[in-house]
């Protein structure tokens, strides 16, 4: 049965995770600011948002998984261990994946417009 209540907390307990994640992950700010100059250009250049919008959170929402992924290796296994390290860096091997995708995405969508707007094409 459907509870306002229950809903409520869960939207809390997100809004917990992507606060800690915003609080102790420089990346994550980086992420964001870097999410809004992408969106600010695609508005001037009057380019699709959608593939920018979309680049732009999955790579924060991975930053976010990585996050909670960090932090359970470090619970279960305190000391270094070759597997905790294996998780962590595999976790930040898709972050970085996605932020490479998410550049690439970028570019061939909003450099077109800013070289027609140019006239260097």
């Amino acid at each position: 049965m459907f509870s306002l209540n229950k809903l409520l907390q869960s939207f809390g307990h997100a809004a917990n995770g992507i606060s800690y994640t915003w609080k102790n992950e420089l990346n994550f700010r980086i992420e964001v600011g870097l999410g809004f100059v992408a969106i600010l250009v695609s508005l001037i250049f009057a380019v699709d948002l959608v593939p920018i919008v979309l680049a732009s959170a999955l790579v924060l929402a991975l930053e976010i998984v990585n996050t909670s992924i960090e932090s359970l290796v470090d619970l279960v296994s305190p000391k270094q261990a070759v597997a905790a390290k294996i998780a962590k860096d595999c976790a930040a091997g898709a972050v970085m994946l996605a932020a490479i995708m998410a550049i690439i995405i970028a570019l061939l969508t909003i450099l077109p417009a800013i070289l027609l707007k140019f006239k260097l094409i």
